[in-house]
């Protein structure tokens, strides 16, 4: 008996309680059945999935692309950059986002070989709780948790100061556009995927005009097409530097700075693992998860690298408005803390910088809205992990688990904390060091799960060519990409330790992330007293045969015409 009839034999019954087993997605009733037969599986029995329900695969194929291109691209690349620039100068940041950008592709692609194979809600916890330890399942799933949770704080944070850069903004009490922004998010989230997808297209859309636009404008800035027709060239790259020198003199001074970008980058890349978050509510999985990871590449390319290296074009690292916007004590708000906007105004370009602020707090609102979907949907997974209450499981008759986003949504009032002493900026960089460890924390057990996912597969006779996604050059990968995130993670604090640095506080938000996770780790290791999942034991097949079941029924499209065919390529 092949592997595959062997796990459908010992599944649980799929006959729809209308009685038509066919799984066909047109109507209503027929995409119940199909939520009710995953659901089903994974719960093991009918009477639970029937209870509590199941999410609902409303992602069309536009809104996993455009989540993989731009979902996530929030205050990191508009505001966050300006910081490593100041510090590292422009051929630093340059190397540290594409050295990061080579390193958050490979993990990508082990994620996307997992999750093609078995696209789960959440989906993340529950592969490293079947592939390497039900520990570290619940450690990442609480971390990947209180990671969403956060950074949801951080970008409510930041769309409070970027709403002050307007005149008569900072009049109002930054409250009232703390409680505006998530009440705007929570409806976005609460009613339905479809609504959250439709609103991260948008936001999307926006984003991805803006930085293609960025871009073209500092390439006319830089051939002096701007107001003042100055060709800038490399100029900055000569004077002051390309690299600047951090803690240090000469080449050690160059390589701390380059390596203090990579903690920058990390932050900026944060969450672009959603895309398999939302795996488990995306229509025809096993085509459009594939094409989104591979979209991974193109978004590190033009925005991350290209847009690193347009800044480093426009603005020199000594430039007086970059380091008032950087420094600790600065006042500057919104855009005016932006690199992209001391670009513009050097170049003489009115209104433009209004324009800008308006798209950082779109992005800022964006990547809140999605950090709320994952943070909610790894709270979901947890729960399907038996690892969390199991009321948690209850979903709406649109497929909502909407306890976990209300509980998720709860942890978003720490972003008060913004309207005491110390203001908005100071909370948003506090958030800033504390998420980034818990993202590389996700990357490396991402990668792990992989490594035993890969072992898995061996040990029980899965040849990796029948997979409808397979990664190249595995498991090397992996390894390379759990070795690099590992190496930042162990040495992002490394400036406190230099003679005449130390400082508490930084060495809190630097390593208080790696005791958080391993005492998840522990605590469950020893509460639970799990053991290490046996590669020829792992459970790769339960969900996979109801999953199997609907791949024949999504509907095929095909484009009748040259412009249907350039946005199916897109989209």
């Amino acid at each position: 008996m092949s592997e595959k009839a062997a796990y459908a034999a010992e599944a649980p019954g799929y006959d729809s309680p209308s009685g038509s087993g066919n799984g066909v997605r047109n109507g209503s009733v027929g995409e119940k059945d199909a939520r009710i037969n995953e659901a089903a599986e994974l719960y093991g029995d009918i009477q639970s999935a029937e209870e509590y329900g199941y999410v609902s695969r409303g992602l069309k194929s536009r809104h996993i692309q455009f989540i993989a291109l731009g979902g996530t691209i929030g205050t990191g690349l508009f505001l966050g950059i300006g910081s490593a620039f100041a510090r590292a100068g422009p051929l630093s940041v340059l190397l540290g986002y594409t050295f990061t950008g080579v390193a958050i592709f490979t993990m990508m692609q082990s994620l996307g070989e997992m999750a093609t194979w078995l696209p789960l809600p959440g989906a993340i916890p529950q592969f490293c709780a079947r592939y390497v330890d039900p520990a570290m399942g619940f450690a990442v799933g609480y971390n990947n948790w209180y990671n969403s949770s956060i950074t949801l704080c951080a970008e409510i944070s930041a769309a409070a100061v970027v709403i002050g850069f307007w005149n008569g903004a900072a009049e109002v009490n930054v409250a009232a556009w703390i409680s505006l922004i998530i009440v705007l998010v929570i409806c976005l989230n609460i009613f339905a995927v479809s609504i959250y997808g439709e609103a991260e297209f948008v936001f999307a859309s926006v984003k991805i005009i803006t930085i293609v636009g960025l871009i073209l404008m500092a390439l006319c800035l830089d051939l002096g097409g701007g107001p003042t027709h100055d060709r800038l060239g490399f100029r900055y790259w000569k004077n002051p530097g390309a690299m600047k020198t951090y803690k240090s003199v000469g080449a050690t001074g160059r390589f701390l700075g380059l390596f203090s970008t990579l903690v920058n980058a990390a932050f900026s890349y944060g969450g672009v693992e959603m895309v398999a978050v939302a795996a488990g509510e995306a229509e025809n999985p096993r085509k459009n998860i594939p094409k989104a990871v591979k979209r991974v590449f193109w978004r590190i390319l033009f925005f991350y690298v290209l847009g690193s290296l347009a800044i480093g074009v426009l603005v020199p690292y000594n430039d007086p408005l970059l380091l008032a916007a950087t420094s600790s004590d600065s006042s500057a708000k919104g855009a005016a803390a932006s690199p992209w906007v001391i670009a513009i105004y050097r170049a003489s370009i009115p209104v433009l910088p209004s324009i800008i602020n308006a798209v950082i707090l779109t992005s800022a609102s964006s990547s809140a809205n999605a950090f709320l979907y994952t943070g909610s949907r790894y709270l979901y997974a947890l729960a399907q992990n038996k690892q969390a209450p199991q009321f948690l499981l209850k979903c709406s008759k649109t497929g909502v688990p909407y306890y976990c986003v209300l509980i998720t949504a709860s942890i978003s009032l720490l972003t008060y904390l913004s309207c005491g002493k110390g203001g908005a900026t100071e909370v948003f960089l506090w958030f800033q060091n504390l998420t980034t460890i818990a993202s590389l924390f996700t990357w490396m057990s991402i990668s792990i799960a992989y490594i035993q996912f890969n072992k898995a597969l061996k040990a029980q006779g899965v040849d990796r060519n029948s997979l409808v996604f397979k990664s190249p050059f595995q498991p090397f990968l992996a390894w390379f990409s759990l070795i690099y995130f590992a190496i930042i993670t162990l040495f992002n604090g490394f400036a406190v330790f230099i003679h005449g640095s130390w400082d508490i506080t930084d060495f809190f938000t630097a390593y208080i992330g790696i005791a958080i996770y391993f005492i998840l780790l522990i605590f469950w290791k020893v509460f639970k007293r799990t053991k290490m999942v046996n590669p020829a034991e792992a459970d790769i097949f339960t969900g996979k045969a109801a999953l199997d079941a609907e791949d024949g029924n999504w509907p095929e499209q095909h484009p009748k015409n040259i412009l249907e065919r350039i946005w199916f390529w897109i989209a």
